[in-house]
């Protein structure tokens, strides 16, 4: 029934086939099958998401802005209903519903450094043909998304309030993120430093989050809902965290995490051939960093939520939380293990 009154709202045959699409964890997403064309139908996780129309208004801003300065570029925005609502409000869930590009595909772990490089490449071009757009009118759909300084504080406190034998637990992790407090020190310069200015950021560049066309070539990114004013470190920063390391953030066999260095220089060409002419001086010193601010604020988060007794995050076994910021520990271990040599593969201002 629910779909019906959708699908009715679009003027689709209320008995289209609706499939469950992809494996997303965020918002629910489904297949639309109609005569002559598909589209693929989400509900807005409003647990995640606490405005749904602050999503919508954002993504009318840019798509009436890039039909204007870039109407070739393949942006991918909701389309409106019979009664030109792009965002459906029913039974107290928020719908929207988005054309299916034929012939695409996205990926759900990186297999080459080539991936690695046109994911890059899209979400840099995604900033730059964004670069003269008034990033202040767009607005915050997740606070504090990559407040590094605000996760520290969140972090201290918890050590001050966890239960002891959470405390002893956690003390060999403890004591790495209190050494590497300079992370924090570099983070707060960026935040009060005009070279480095607000600009249109995804936030979450998860492979997954870009289509590929059927020569393995990226078309474009998707999943626009954190599209919002950030610093360009939290898109470098993202691809650090999940490109460059083959095991994923739930992998307990620690020594399987390793930098994959050609990734590393993968991400780098493609992100500088859109950004190397829009990205100013400061922030390309700051290319190398922008791991160590989105690794390091990740393995805070997972920490944080142990020592609180797992509230944010959950777990689905005992330590899991732990576990996760152990692995995103090693990960920062090994990346700044390996800066000299990351560094000598690209050229990054001094």
């Amino acid at each position: 029934m629910m779909f019906e009154k959708i699908l009715t709202r679009y003027g689709f045959d209320p008995g289209a086939a609706v499939l469950p699409f992809g494996d997303g964890l965020i918002n629910h997403t489904w297949k639309v099958h109609t005569e002559g064309k598909n589209y693929i139908l989400q509900q807005v996780n409003q647990h995640v998401f606490k405005s749904p129309a602050d999503i919508d208004q954002n993504l009318n801003l840019l798509k009436n802005y890039l039909s204007k300065a870039k109407p070739e570029y393949l942006f991918i925005s909701p389309i409106a209903t019979l009664n030109g609502d792009s965002l459906v409000h029913i039974d107290a869930r928020y719908y929207r519903m988005f054309p299916f590009v034929e012939g695409s595909k996205s990926l759900n772990a990186l297999k080459s450094a080539d991936e690695a490089y046109e994911a890059a490449k899209q979400f840099a071009k995604f900033s730059k043909i964004l670069a003269d757009f008034e990033v202040t009118k767009l607005n915050i759909t997740i606070p504090d998304f990559h407040n590094l300084s605000l996760r520290y504080d969140q972090f201290t406190a918890a050590c001050r309030q966890a239960p002891a034998d959470r405390l002893f637990q956690a003390k060999d992790c403890i004591a790495f993120i209190n050494e590497q407090q300079e992370i924090v020190h570099t983070y707060f310069q960026i935040l009060n430093d005009v070279n480095i200015p607000l600009r249109v950021i995804h936030h979450d560049t998860k492979i997954s989050n870009v289509l590929f066309d059927n020569q393995a070539k990226g078309l474009c990114v998707i999943d626009l809902d954190t599209v919002m004013p950030g610093y360009f470190f939290s898109d470098v920063g993202d691809m650090m965290r999940t490109y460059l390391c083959g095991a994923t953030e739930e992998d307990t066999d620690f020594e399987k995490i390793t930098i994959r260095k050609d990734f590393f220089t993968a991400v780098y060409r493609g992100y500088m051939e859109e950004m190397g002419d829009v990205l100013t001086l400061q922030e390309k010193r700051h290319f190398f960093n922008s791991g160590k601010f989105i690794i390091y604020m990740q393995g805070i988060r997972f920490l944080t939520d142990f020592l609180q007794n797992d509230c944010y995050y959950g777990a689905k076994y005992e330590g899991h939380n732990l576990n996760r910021a152990t692995n995103q520990i090693v990960l920062l271990r090994q990346y700044l293990n390996a800066e000299k040599e990351l560094l000598e593969s690209v050229t990054i201002p001094r």
